[in-house]
């Protein structure tokens, strides 16, 4: 598997990944941080979860398929919590989890 045949994959898993460090953080600095506690537990999974499955894809990973399924399902738990909150930082995390989510399903549906 070539990375390159990856290469949008790749990059949503990035800018997923980027996002869900950015509203964890921002999490942190909300007036209620226990209220956003499980987002900033799942903005961490989701997180790590796309770090890995860009990892897997750009070395070739026999895994990035499998890699993949999983990161969409990180994906789909991080976007749903994170729409439940009105904070800009949520938002613009939730879309990009919904955008790296059906990257990934694409992927590992066209190399299976």
């Amino acid at each position: 598997m070539s990375h390159q045949n990856h290469q949008s994959c790749i990059e949503a898993c990035v800018r997923c990944a980027e996002e869900c460090e950015h509203c964890a953080d921002a999490c942190l600095s909300e007036a209620d941080v226990k209220m956003m506690a499980e987002c900033v537990r799942l903005d961490r999974d989701c997180a790590e979860a796309c770090w890995l499955a860009a990892a897997f894809m750009s070395r070739g990973s026999q895994f990035a398929t499998d890699v993949c399924r999983v990161c969409a399902e990180v994906c789909d738990a991080c976007g749903a919590e994170c729409a439940k909150h009105e904070a800009e930082h949520c938002r613009r995390c939730a879309e990009e989890c919904r955008a790296c989510a059906e990257e990934c399903r694409r992927m590992a549906g066209a190399a299976a």
